[in-house]
């Protein structure tokens, strides 16, 4: 007589096989955008992490680093996506981003014409030149996902992710972002210069085309979506928990700093530490993860004291992380080993 199945154990293996399907998604994809933006590994795990989380990224480097690039593969490496870019510049209206209504001769009524934000993937290049109410009218599509024009509110698409691009050697003619759309980035990144031999491999790769031609996609946006709701079921510690709301609340006791991170920040650096958790093939959060992402989750949303300048030795100075943990030190008792790796 066979023995009954244990449901536990039928329950684990659908749990086992379900944590590998997610990492192999995320896999999949996070190895297509490396065909074309080169030894970038970590930067772009970190704009997958955004991207598992439904946030909007800032990326702010010097010309020339394949910021553009990176958008335009990330859009070619979904397949069903829909792509649209922003180049900004000092005339640009609010409309231009958000669309406007027309009126319709032949029907004698309006219709409204969407602009280029109703889409999945956005690139808003250069984002710094744009004038503050054009920045504003961004403001409403990162926060709440919908567009609000002429008093009816419009849904965006799903998934919908923003990469903003910044020059921060642009001085003239550009205006800073407000405190409260910084906020409203989930993360802030550079990519930087290539290593020497990576830069070779570039040039060589676009001796008769660019690579972008020949990308395909690796992943729908039906299998994105799966892993973004699976990002919701990573399990993370209550210390942990408590280490992040910590880690946040230090931020607004560090010295120099006029207003610390916002509840904001706290939700993105849980969420964030579940979904590159997931990026690592693990079912659990660890200490580490929560630790890579203080930085670039939470620099961008302190408000420094206009008097506070970093000395002429200011490489040797503590990261935002090491002063953070002199506040809020790590948990002494985190969760043991993964039980199940994927």
């Amino acid at each position: 007589m066979s023995a009954e199945p244990d449901p536990a154990r039928s329950l684990a293996r659908a749990e086992a096989e379900a944590g590998e399907r997610w990492y192999a998604i995320s896999s999949r994809l996070l190895d297509n955008v490396e065909k074309v933006v080169r030894g970038k590994r970590a930067q772009l795990e970190l704009v997958l992490c955004a991207l598992l989380c439904n946030g909007h990224v800032l990326l702010e480097d010097v010309p020339g680093t394949a910021k553009t690039v990176l958008a335009r593969a990330i859009a070619r490496s979904v397949e069903g996506a829909s792509a649209s870019r922003i180049q900004c510049t000092p005339d640009l209206q609010p409309t231009d981003v958000t669309g406007l209504s027309v009126y319709n001769q032949k029907e004698r009524e309006f219709e409204f014409q969407p602009g280029p934000v109703f889409t999945n993937i956005l690139l808003v290049d250069e984002i710094n030149r744009a004038m503050p109410k054009t920045q504003s009218a961004l403001l409403e599509a990162m926060a709440e996902r919908q567009i609000t024009v002429d008093g009816e509110s419009r849904p965006l698409p799903a998934p919908f992710l923003i990469l903003a691009t910044e020059n921060p050697l642009d001085h003239e003619g550009v205006f800073p972002l407000p405190e409260a759309q910084l906020d409203r980035f989930f993360l802030k990144a550079s990519l930087g210069y290539p290593q020497p031999d990576e830069e070779l491999e570039i040039v060589r790769a676009q001796r008769h085309e660019h690579p972008l031609s020949s990308l395909t996609p690796a992943v729908t946006v039906a299998e994105l979506q799966e892993v973004q709701r699976a990002v919701e079921d990573v399990y993370i510690e209550t210390s942990l928990q408590r280490w992040v709301i910590d880690l946040v609340r230090a931020t607004r006791e560090l010295p120099g700093v006029r207003i610390g991170a916002s509840v904001r920040g706290s939700l993105a650096l849980e969420r964030g530490a579940r979904a590159l958790a997931l990026l690592g093939g693990r079912d659990h959060v660890q200490p580490a993860d929560v630790e890579r992402l203080v930085e670039p989750i939470l620099s961008h949303r302190l408000l420094l004291e206009h008097v506070f300048a970093h000395s002429a030795g200011a490489d040797e100075e503590p990261s935002l992380l090491e002063r953070c943990l002199e506040l809020a030190p790590r948990p002494s008792a985190p969760r043991p080993s993964a039980p199940r790796p994927v």
